[in-house]
């Protein structure tokens, strides 16, 4: 066989990564590069459609299920594939970046699946993507290990069957992967480098050890959306001459138009397609961004007031059970976040019965599993599951035909009697500017006032700044939502951290960045469509 021709791409403004040379091969860059060729086109269409739609919102105030799939969702007939037998139990999944000490610590954890991460968890350097991948062809290959300089701990991998089964996840449509262009000096998008190289290099290993190449698509905020991730899927398989079905898909409805078309998003990849996921964070913020224009009845309180059993909320969780269910798809509820304090067991005592009600109601809704951000959580969720399904590896046939969710009760934002409050605006300031700060320095997973926080956690935060700014919203305590109170408030938070770390540690961190960009895109009269677009271009190598 002649060895495959040079890749069209080139790597840019990158300096070289040790073993960079395993990943970046001749070959996988000439599959990547005709991924790009072929699909980015249809994605930058797709991006162009998002702009069109949010006007659309803008001028009507309202969303419905699409007329024109109408018989998609009637027809009682079609079902997604099997879940394949890794697949089928996914009771508890944690989440996380791909650094090698996570990628140890997630496959050992005790949870079914590791979602591992090069999303939000992952702030996109150079070095994230690429040795990322490294490190989960190290995994597969049982070549990986590591030693933590600070302690001398050593980590390695437990015995192949008690491992969790990893569901990758790329980047959204909407990033570009700037280290990386074709000869017309276009980047090619994130979403298709991510897949590309881990589709590439794992597929064939994956299949020989049982499993398969799994994802978690995110952003997705149509059922072309999911078209155009199926079409990719096809020519995928077909190139690396593995059987159709192979891949199998888990969205996350973590978009508000995402809810009204979770029926065709699966129809779309029913032949990859293996569950829906409910995404929380990203959601509010879906609803924030469309819906900003729409007056007070869609101002959203503190985000930490807007729990699972909010109406609006509950319309959403249970429609996604329903549909999945319906459809022979797994539903897969939502994160835990709180990272237990080795220092405070009251801390712990009282977060942990909060994780305790909240996978206990996950699992009597009818979810099939539920995330945990740490391995510590995976336990409790493990005992919430186990408790409803027992020997079971799912309940997908409980079909749920007792829930009805009308159009509006999606968006039902002013069933909530929570009211935005001065507090809620500190938290949102604080949170902000400390997961920027981390993020700038190549950090994607932040622990943060004992929760695991991610780039959804920073979207929320500005988005509800901007919303209460800009809707005129007074507190409880007489103040008014203003860019001078937004400045005041992250003035007195850069303060409070430069006392709080010293000196020092301030002044080799990337605060004063952090601080002006969390005011940016809080208080720019043009709402920016993802904070990571601005912060990628401020983000070192």
């Amino acid at each position: 066989m002649s060895a495959p021709a040079p890749s069209p791409l080139a790597i840019v403004d990158a300096e070289p990564l040790p073993r960079q040379e395993e990943v970046l091969t001749d070959a996988a860059l000439a599959f990547v590069a005709e991924l790009h060729r072929r699909f980015t086109p249809r994605r930058d269409e797709l991006l162009a459609r998002r702009a069109e739609r949010r006007a659309e919102i803008a001028r009507t105030s309202t969303l419905d299920f699409l007329p024109e799939t109408a018989a998609i969702r009637a027809d009682d007939s079609w079902k997604v594939a099997p879940a394949p037998a890794a697949l089928n139990d996914r009771r508890v999944e944690i989440t996380g970046p791909t650094d090698r000490k996570m990628t140890i610590n997630a496959l050992n954890s005790g949870a079914k699946v590791w979602l591992a991460d090069f999303e939000d968890a992952s702030a996109p350097t150079w070095e994230n993507v690429v040795l990322g991948q490294l490190n989960l062809i190290d995994a597969y290959t049982r070549n990986i290990d590591f030693t933590d300089e600070r302690t001398g701990k050593s980590y390695a991998l437990r015995p192949d069957e008690e491992l969790a089964t990893v569901v990758m996840r790329p980047r959204g449509w909407h990033l570009n992967e700037r280290h990386l262009v074709d000869a017309d000096g276009r980047q090619v998008p994130g979403a298709l480098v991510d897949f590309g190289l881990y589709f590439f290099h794992n597929a064939q290993r994956l299949l020989d050890l049982g499993k398969g190449p799994y994802f978690y698509l995110p952003k997705t905020e149509s059922h072309l959306e999911a078209r155009l991730w199926n079409d990719v899927f096809v020519f995928a398989q077909d190139y690396a001459g593995i059987p159709q079905g192979t891949i199998r898909a888990t969205v996350l409805i973590e978009t508000i138009t995402a809810a009204y078309e979770m029926e065709e998003i699966l129809y779309e990849l029913r032949d990859h397609a293996s569950g829906l996921n409910a995404g929380r964070w990203d959601y509010l913020f879906s609803i924030v961004k469309n819906f900003r224009d729409g007056g007070a009845k869609f101002v959203l309180p503190d985000r930490n007031a807007v729990t699972m059993t909010a109406p609006f909320m509950r319309a959403y969780t249970e429609l996604l059970v329903r549909t999945c269910h319906k459809r022979g798809a797994h539903a897969i509820g939502g994160m835990a976040a709180f990272i237990p304090s080795r220092k405070d067991p009251e801390v712990n005592k009282v977060a942990f019965e909060k994780v305790r009600a909240d996978k206990d109601r996950e699992a009597n809704d009818g979810f099939d599993g539920s995330w945990v951000a740490h391995p510590d959580l995976v336990p409790i969720a493990m005992e919430s599951f186990d408790k409803v399904l027992g020997d079971k590896p799912n309940q997908k046939d409980r079909l749920r035909e007792d829930v009805h969710v009308a159009a509006a009760d999606l968006i039902a934002i002013d069933s909530l009697d929570a009211k935005p409050t001065y507090a809620g605006l500190v938290n949102a300031v604080q949170v902000g500017i400390r997961y920027i700060e981390a993020w700038l320095r190549g950090l994607g997973a932040v622990a943060i006032f004992n929760l695991m926080e991610d780039a959804a956690t920073a979207e929320i935060s500005r988005s509800q700044i901007w919303q209460w700014i800009n809707a005129g919203v007074e507190f409880e305590n007489g103040d008014k939502a203003t860019p001078e109170l937004a400045r005041k408030v992250a003035a007195e938070e850069l303060s409070a951290i430069r006392q709080e770390i010293g000196e020092e540690a301030f002044a080799t961190g990337r605060w004063q960045e952090a601080h002006d960009l969390l005011l940016r895109v809080s208080l720019d009269e043009d709402y920016a469509d993802f904070l990571t677009l601005p912060a990628y271009e401020q983000l070192g190598s």
